[in-house]
């Protein structure tokens, strides 16, 4: 089995299933068939949660189950199990092979093979024990209420993965992918004058929780989540209009994310249906804009060694400085835009279809300070991080939530303010970036994206940008 690590037994094996056996069920279910595999999946995780000075929950679950895939052209048919044994691996067989009645393809070739490891290959759930995982969560709490008189509340969660993949093709190659994945969230609830404020912040990668568990890593948590409190109870309704809008670095790679990121993947550009279709070599953003989306990156929540097809990840250039270069694909959509997958390919789990989804998607960073983009400004806005949005694939619109934004007055940072909205469009967005920054920065570590109704972790990331006339929504005219 192709993997960077020593020797496993297989996931089949382990249920008493023999590969060979195996494979030649599923390549019966896929001769004449242009792609298919059989994904096999194991998941072991853990969650604790700690609110208002006590442990409210801890959990342990692990599942598994397989998927089977046959494409014939764009027939797709899919079958997956709960239960991983033969029997059921011929059930399923037989189900997804019925997308190839009356067909005869070509099979593709199986993705190519690499040695990459862009993690290791280790369960976060067993460090640190259960004991640990509530000390570290009763020290949270401490710290967050000695550090405020006002706190009120203070909700902390722990959350570890360790997911075990095997993808099994009708040729014979096999690969293996082990993915840890961890996560720490915590909020903190400020009361004063009456009013009642929350902030939160949260961090986490593919890698142990030994990082998280530092003191100095869970403490800055804990400040920044308090400083954002303290900052929401100084807010004034924010006015709405047309305006210039700062947007810092990071998390607020979330905006490449919706405005461009998922009208950019292959599935709706196959269709015709992106705002982005057809539109490869025409300018979508001002110069110096571009737009990249990489797998590859050691340790980050959204990377992966291979796509959940068995493609190796990598960086794809989408927008190269402001022209549409390319798309996200996996090996369906590539194969009906005749291009090469980009290892896009993804699934929540054995019970899903993989489809073209990103994995890190960001900006490259420009070189210029931010605070000359605020002087810059007479009156705006500065989006100092980004809450919820969404966007219509078709028209490319879309609307942020700001969590913390100021005025800019005179080209300085003035009062926070409270209810501002982002609103535009990714086709013209990204062509009224005037200014880019220096400060490139990815996100923490805390990102999942829903499309299809399938979620997967995903990272963001970019450096402050300026903004000429954008839509702000308000509670202030």
């Amino acid at each position: 089995m192709n993997n960077a690590n020593a020797p496993h037994t297989s996931l089949l094996e382990q249920r008493g299933v023999d590969p060979a056996r195996a494979i030649a069920h599923l390549a019966a279910a896929t001769c004449g068939a242009d792609d298919g595999e059989l994904f096999v999946e194991r998941i072991a995780c853990e969650s604790f949660s700690f609110d208002d000075g006590r442990l409210r929950q801890a959990s342990s679950d692990a599942s598994e189950g397989f998927g089977l895939r046959v494409v014939a052209d764009a027939a797709v048919g899919y079958a997956q199990a709960a239960s991983i044994n033969e029997a059921a691996i011929i059930r399923a067989a037989d189900t997804a092979a019925q997308a190839r009645a009356g067909y005869d393809g070509m099979a593709a070739l199986s993705p190519r093979r690499t040695n990459q490891q862009i993690y290791a290959d280790l369960d976060p759930n067993l460090h640190p024990a259960f004991a640990g995982k509530i000390a570290l969560l009763e020290a949270i709490d401490a710290y967050a209420r000695s550090r405020d008189p006002g706190v009120v509340q203070v909700s902390a969660s722990l959350g570890s993965e360790y997911r075990v993949v095997e993808i099994w093709r009708a040729d014979g190659q096999a690969v293996r992918d082990a993915r840890p994945l961890v996560v720490l969230n915590i909020t903190v609830t400020v009361a004063r004058a009456g009013r009642r404020e929350s902030g939160s912040a949260g961090a986490g990668g593919r890698a142990a929780f030994d990082a998280w568990v530092a003191p100095e890593r869970w403490q800055a948590q804990v400040d920044e989540a308090l400083r954002l409190a303290q900052v929401a109870l100084t807010a004034t309704p924010c006015p709405a209009g047309e305006m210039d809008v700062v947007v810092g670095p990071g998390w607020n790679g979330m905006l490449l994310h919706e405005a461009v990121g998922h009208g950019l993947e292959g599935d709706f550009n196959a269709r015709g249906l992106s705002a982005f279709s057809g539109r490869i070599g025409d300018r979508v953003a001002a110069p110096g804009v571009t737009v990249f989306d990489d797998g590859a990156i050691p340790d980050r929540r959204g990377s992966l060694t291979i796509d959940d097809e068995g493609q190796p990840t990598g960086r794809t250039i989408l927008i190269d400085n402001g022209i549409l270069v390319g798309y996200l694909h996996d090996r369906l959509s590539a194969r009906r835009m005749g291009v090469a997958s980009t290892g896009n390919g993804r699934r929540e789990s054995y019970a899903c279809r993989p489809m073209p989804r990103m994995t890190n998607t960001a900006m490259l960073g420009g070189t210029t300070p931010q605070a000359e983009m605020i002087a810059s400004v007479r009156q705006g806005l500065f989006c100092a991080r980004l809450g919820g949005g969404q966007v219509d694939i078709t028209s490319g619109k879309f609307v942020f939530d700001c969590v913390e934004a100021y005025r800019i007055e005179a080209g300085r940072i003035g009062a926070p303010v409270k209810g501002a909205i982002l609103i535009g469009d990714g086709p013209s967005i990204l062509t009224r970036v005037s200014m880019i920054g220096d400060d490139f920065a990815f996100d923490p570590g805390v990102g999942t994206c829903g499309k299809n109704g399938q979620s997967v972790p995903v990272g963001v990331g970019q450096p402050s940008l300026k903004i000429a006339g954008f839509t702000v929504g308000g509670t202030e005219i």
